[in-house]
């Protein structure tokens, strides 16, 4: 099989899912597993629900009419026939996150988090699934989360391979054309998870796996893998090619154009990933694939925003040893707090990190207890894979630098904004 993979971008409104037609005309879709995204910004509008719900704010009502009308404007301008299907099925999915909330007694935020987020790609291929099956393409919907199994750890749930592989091919057999939704999962009590932030990759590459899929397509707004975002930076390059190696290290340190865990199930079975425009799908894209070069070979740019630089001392001025190191991941691990950099001296350690679960204030009440902490908020990450001294100058330019780092092939600095 073949799997597709579209994010939101690419159905953020009724054009964009006329344009997947469109794009299954021209590239085919025989044998072929679509994942796909929330609708545009959907996930973050589900996320205003969540973090309404779960602080009984006054702006639950608002949130959840937004979606509403966001989604029902989308299908009415899809769809001719006010009584289809579609509508009443879009109706059930709302009904059932309100009855969630109605009955939910959970304080668990991330629990909660992944009952109500997960609705976004559940209406999202639920509306491009009857698209298409109104335009003569017939399709078998699928519920990813009769697929994929995960433990309970919500908001980043880790999957089980070998369930994971027997649901699949429980449920999909080796011809046809099926929608499913990325991101999403559950666990072994049928309750859903979730992979992570922009996970649908994540997803495809775990379809891949399991079906020994003959190759990944992931469809962007852009041309395929280039050597800088096209939002932060005036001149990009398209690179033809990639190793898996390469995409790893570049998804690793924060390039938003592949999820960091799509790359090891593909590497592992030698599935060639192809990132290619929804616009254009007949371009070649970038190829990623086993033990080929980058293609140029240039310099290549990484930004993370919304980052904090900690740094961490003993207080009665020892050295900072394995054994304190050890106690600080800990800390990072318990608060799920992601670190993109680490540089130490003799007695202090310091940390680039990102909290991507609003718990670094709960983690610095903890660490001051027993270490002198410094912090700054709102800095920025910048990573230049294969950088040379021009490179260098033309990213510390103008920019106050709190730290650096080189090594063989990647230069690191973290900035004030």
């Amino acid at each position: 099989m073949k799997i597709y993979k579209f994010g939101g971008a690419s159905v953020k409104d009724a054009q964009g899912v006329r344009n997947l037609l469109k794009v299954l005309q021209e590239t085919g879709f025989d044998n072929t597993l679509i994942v796909l995204s929330a609708m545009g910004k959907m996930t973050n509008a589900f996320e205003k629900i969540a973090k309404s719900f779960y602080n009984n704010t006054n702006d639950l009502s608002l949130n959840f009419e937004h979606v509403k009308s966001f989604h029902h404007q989308i299908t009415c301008d899809l769809f001719q026939e006010n009584d289809h299907q579609i509508f009443t099925d879009l109706d059930s999915i709302f009904d059932e996150l309100y009855q969630f909330m109605e009955v939910n007694t959970s304080t668990n935020f991330d629990f909660i988090y992944d009952q109500i987020v997960s609705r976004a790609e559940l209406i999202s291929t639920k509306i491009c699934s009857a698209f298409l099956k109104n335009s003569g393409i017939d399709n078998q919907w699928l519920d990813v989360r009769d697929c994929i199994k995960t433990d309970s750890d919500y908001r980043r749930a880790n999957v089980d391979w070998n369930q994971t592989n027997d649901q699949i091919y429980k449920y999909i057999d080796s011809v046809g054309l099926y929608i499913t939704q990325g991101f999403i999962a559950s666990d072994n009590n049928g309750l859903t998870t979730t992979l992570g932030r922009e996970g649908s990759d994540y997803s495809a590459g775990i379809f891949a796996y399991c079906l020994q899929a003959q190759k990944v397509v992931i469809f962007k707004d852009v041309a395929g893998v280039l050597n800088a975002d096209p939002r932060k930076f005036k001149r990009t390059t398209l690179l033809n090619q990639i190793s898996y190696k390469e995409a790893i290290e570049m998804s690793f340190y924060g390039a938003s154009v592949i999820h960091p865990k799509t790359l090891q199930p593909l590497q592992r079975k030698e599935i060639p990933l192809y990132v290619k425009s929804f616009i254009h799908p007949k371009n070649k894209g970038t190829m990623v694939g086993k033990g080929i070069d980058i293609d140029p070979k240039t310099a290549c740019y990484i930004v993370k925003d919304d980052q904090i630089l900690l740094s961490l001392s003993a207080k009665d001025f020892s050295f900072v040893m394995e054994d304190d190191i050890s106690e600080i991941f800990d800390y990072f691990h318990r608060h799920k707090i992601k670190v993109n950099l680490i540089q130490n001296s003799a007695i202090s350690f310091s940390v680039c990190i990102e909290d991507g679960f609003d718990n670094f204030q709960a983690l610095f009440e903890e660490l001051k207890i027993n270490y002198i902490c410094y912090y700054n908020k709102n800095v920025s990450l910048f990573t230049i894979r294969h950088f040379n001294d021009d490179s260098i100058r033309d990213i510390e330019k103008n920019k106050e630098i709190l730290v650096k780092q080189l090594s063989r092939e990647t230069m690191q600095i973290v900035v004030k904004n």
